[in-house]
């Protein structure tokens, strides 16, 4: 029988199965897998032997081969990754989200931003924001968790794909959890007033059934995952708009920070590429640099 794990406590998994009929077995995994030295992880799709029907006990057999695989917070098989960005309170952490889509490129999974809390907006800044998201070629959807605003378009890109989402604290990613169901779902963080930043309340990762095929994942820890498997010479080739313009460069392995003649550097003159997309793509190249010379040491 197969199934899906959507919830590992401990190591105890809770597996979903649809066929022959949808079911929730609570099961163990087969100790040959700590010889061979892997864990099933939530998204993992599992063959399962029932130990007890009734109860609905079972045991994992046999790992399936994972398309995707993150490492922290551990998860398999997602199809997209849902980027929650506040609008205000807390401001947008644009240099996140890009660390974030860099890393979306590199695992080869879609990606889907939400700006959320628009209604808090008053400059209706997050109209740019749209806009430089947009013309990279990212679907953007506005969104207003509490009043419901959004959220139709949010479930209708989220079906037939495993969504994971990430954000920071506070920016409202169990709200719009919540507000998909239409339920407390999740436990909510709240922004302090006092210094405005989030107390994040999710503790444990879970998979949330929404329709046939759909599921999310609140995923804590997920707005700091580590991009270090990316190497600073390939971080060109995960930002999207960079692409077509690298082979405008002079020379073959060109960083676009020093180099003249740069394929990069005459894209942003032309407008193609935004100053501020590549203000931070010299950012996130400068930290993986660091990270890697720390790695030799």
């Amino acid at each position: 029988m197969q199934g899906i794990i959507v919830e590992s406590i401990s190591n105890l998994y809770k597996i979903a199965v649809e066929k022959p009929t949808k079911q929730m077995y609570e099961a163990t995994a087969r100790g040959k897998f700590k010889k061979e030295e892997i864990s099933p992880v939530v998204g993992d799709k599992v063959e399962i032997d029932i130990v007890d029907e009734d109860k609905k006990i079972a045991v994992i057999d046999e790992i399936k081969p994972r398309e995707v695989y993150v490492k922290r917070p551990k998860l398999a098989n997602i199809t997209q990754i849902v980027f929650v960005v506040s609008s205000k309170d807390p401001k947008p952490d644009l240099l996140m989200l890009d660390k974030q889509l860099a890393f979306v490129e590199f695992l080869g999974v879609k990606a889907l931003i939400v700006l959320n809390k628009t209604d808090l907006d008053k400059d209706k800044q997050f109209k740019n924001i749209k806009a430089v998201y947009e013309k990279v070629g990212y679907k953007v959807i506005e969104t207003e968790a509490k009043s419901q605003k959004g959220v139709e378009d949010l479930k209708k890109a989220l079906k037939n794909n495993i969504n994971a989402f990430s954000g920071n604290s506070g920016v409202g990613k169990s709200t719009l959890i919540n507000a998909i169901f239409n339920t407390d779902v999740t436990q909510e963080g709240e922004i302090s007033k006092k210094n405005k930043r989030g107390k994040n309340t999710t503790t444990a990762i879970k998979l949330y059934e929404i329709d046939d095929n759909t599921f999310i994942a609140d995923t804590p820890g997920f707005s700091t995952f580590d991009i270090s498997e990316i190497e600073s010479k390939d971080l060109d080739k995960y930002f999207k708009e960079f692409e077509e313009n690298i082979e405008n460069c002079e020379f073959v392995g060109c960083t676009h920070i020093k180099e003249e003649n740069c394929g990069i550097k005459e894209a942003i003159k032309k407008g193609i590429i935004t100053e501020e997309r590549y203000t931070r793509f010299c950012k996130i190249y400068e930290e993986l640099k660091e990270k890697e010379s720390r790695k030799k040491w």
